[in-house]
């Protein structure tokens, strides 16, 4: 060998060598600083939940009726001894939706029953809680409940989705706590925006549940469903048995929207007139009403409330707690963001029942109008108690104009259903003089022994 050619080789073998070091070097540090890459967006979106899982355990007790019990104490007297009660125990899973200790799950996880606990995960540090029920529906199967904690406890709460937010065929994960064992996860793919649960026997339809795929295993039902994200998109709810792999949940929308009805002043009967969204820390304003004191003060969609009487809210709940707090005794003052500048905004809350009654609704359409009790639409032969019962007509309004007369129904304006006083007069309020409506009115006519009943739709002038 040359000696040229061996001085080749050996800078050749020193370059190599330097090429396999400074490789080496670029590895080592890359092991130690850059992401790890199993953890993909849906494993950090399952660490940013996770802490939001509770497992629920009930009891329910169940009396044992003995049809003998009445002859065997009168014949045993005081050595009789009574069966003693039974108990049922169910486990579901549930989800942290507000940092004051507010639960949701599904209604038939907690329904009837006498004892409620809810043990938090392991990343939040395992306790245990007793629990009451705040509200549910057997309707939409979502039951909110509260933790008994300590005064100022606060805990780790879920993210809420937008409404909307729904992608066909995105990631999806279900979590749950079964038995409360741990955290329990499946992944899976939006399926369906739209699927009805089963009625009775009848065929699956088409309504608002969430179908996916990610496997609801038992003891997860009233889990939350969430996007890789982290952010609540519904809560689990059944598995179609006929089906392999077919799983359903309960929309944020009809979550976000029953939480609304729960927590709204007007349970309180205290008019606010806006629609804040819950879940999250934002108070994000997603609706104002026409005429309704929150329009009055200048709040508007898209602002977010950050104090309450310079009292920065915890979460939805404690801003409408400070609200009812407030009443309708005195202003309160609001701070909101509206892009990105800060604004002071003066609400005054309105006491439902001084403005809203049958007088506004004689006032605007020339009607008198009452509430049908059970009692009376028993004596009126009706099948139901919905709507107004129009009791009398001026001679000199609108509905006489239109042909309104009494004994007629008044069903809905503006195609919203007229449910009460206190609901139609809210719709008439903020309508001007002259302003047209259109007021869906049964109508009943006997001939005979037969009474027959139409619809009508009736538009008129607002005075």
């Amino acid at each position: 060998m040359t000696v040229t050619m061996k001085k080749f080789l050996e800078r050749a073998a020193r370059s190599w060598l330097a090429a396999l070091l400074a490789a080496a070097a670029l590895v080592a540090p890359a092991r130690g600083g850059e992401p790890d890459p199993r953890r993909d967006a849906a494993v950090e979106a399952i660490a940013r939940v996770m802490p939001s899982v509770v497992n629920i355990g009930t009891e329910t007790i169940v009396e044992v009726r003995d049809p003998f019990e009445g002859l065997l104490r009168e014949f045993w007297g005081p050595y009789y001894r009574r069966q003693p009660q039974e108990a049922q125990y169910s486990l579901g899973s549930g989800v942290i939706i507000d940092e004051a200790g507010y639960v949701l799950t599904n209604d038939h996880v907690v329904r009837r029953a006498s004892r409620i606990w809810v043990k938090l995960s392991e990343e939040s540090g395992g306790k245990e809680y007793e629990a009451e029920r705040v509200a549910g529906t057997t309707r939409s199967d979502v039951a909110l409940l509260r933790l008994l904690a300590k005064p100022g406890e606060r805990f780790k709460a879920v993210r809420f989705a937008a409404d909307d937010d729904l992608l066909l065929g995105e990631t999806v994960l279900a979590l749950g706590n079964p038995f409360g064992l741990g955290g329990s996860v499946s992944r899976g793919i939006l399926s369906s925006k739209s699927r009805r649960p089963a009625v009775e026997n009848a065929p699956m339809g088409l309504e608002d549940w969430l179908q996916t795929d990610a496997a609801i295993n038992p003891g997860n039902s009233g889990g939350p469903l969430v996007n890789v994200r982290g952010e609540l998109i519904g809560i689990s709810v059944a598995v179609y048995r006929e089906g392999q792999g077919i799983g359903f949940a309960i929309p944020i929308k009809r979550v976000t929207e029953g939480l609304s009805e729960i927590f709204s002043p007007e349970r309180a009967q205290l008019w606010l007139g806006a629609r804040i969204r819950p879940g999250g820390g934002t108070l994000i304003v997603s609706a104002v009403e026409a005429g309704s004191p929150a329009e009055r003060a200048g709040l508007r969609v898209g602002d977010i409330v950050t104090s309450v009487n310079g009292k920065s809210p915890q979460g939805y709940i404690e801003f409408i707690q400070a609200l009812n707090a407030a009443g309708d005794r005195q202003d309160v003052a609001l701070a909101v963001q509206r892009g990105g500048v800060r604004q002071a905004v003066t609400l005054r809350l309105m006491r439902e029942g001084a403005v809203f009654n049958a007088g506004l609704i004689r006032q605007k359409l020339g009607l008198s109008a009452q509430e049908i009790t059970p009692d009376l639409a028993e004596r009126m032969g009706l099948l139901t108690n919905e709507g107004l019962l129009v009791s009398g007509v001026d001679a000199d309004g609108p509905a006489k104009s239109a042909g309104l007369q009494r004994g007629h129904i008044l069903l809905g304006i503006q195609g919203q259903p007229a449910e009460n006083i206190v609901t139609a007069a809210k719709i008439l309020y903020a309508r001007k003089k002259g302003e047209k409506v259109a007021l869906d009115v049964l109508v009943r006519r006997q001939r005979g022994v037969r009474v027959f009943a139409e619809r009508w739709g009736i538009e008129l002038a607002v005075r």
